[in-house]
């Protein structure tokens, strides 16, 4: 267990998120989950967001964040998404243009959930693991095709 300290507080905080793009399009295909990949890791260095654990399915976004008290959930969220979403669409104009003509690369919606001390260690194991349990749903949805 790491604890972390600065003048006036000994915390330990750690947050699991999930979000997905609007409408639950399909985008995060290389290149442009490296790329997404990319603008999130500068926004947490940016902004002071300690990012433990980050994957990117083609459809959603899984992230573990070490946090300070002062620093609310969802003000993690407005700033990724916010920033994500601006810097997203100027690398890649062809991904707001054929997916997201509306404007908006996010649902308004996430998941959060505090991770204990005993869990951390498995939820950074599952964020880890996403992108080989989609390639393992997508291999039994071919096998079954088959038939």
């Amino acid at each position: 267990m790491e604890l972390t300290r600065n003048s006036h507080h000994v915390f330990r905080i750690v947050y699991h998120f999930v979000w997905i793009p609007k409408y639950r399009h399909k985008v995060f295909t290389e290149p442009y989950r490296k790329g997404m990949k990319d603008i999130i890791y500068k926004i947490g260095y940016d902004y002071n967001i300690e990012i433990l654990e980050l994957e990117i399915p083609k459809d959603h976004i899984h992230m573990v964040v070490r946090s300070a008290p002062k620093i609310c959930p969802s003000w993690i969220m407005q700033v990724i998404k916010s920033i994500s979403a601006r810097n997203f669409f100027k690398l890649y104009p062809e991904i707001k243009k054929k997916y997201f003509w509306g404007g908006a690369l996010w649902t308004q919606s996430f998941f959060v959930e505090t991770i204990g001390n005993a869990n951390e260690e498995v939820i950074c194991k599952y964020v880890q693991n996403q992108l080989r349990e989609m390639d393992i749903q997508e291999e039994r949805a071919k096998q079954l095709r088959v038939f």
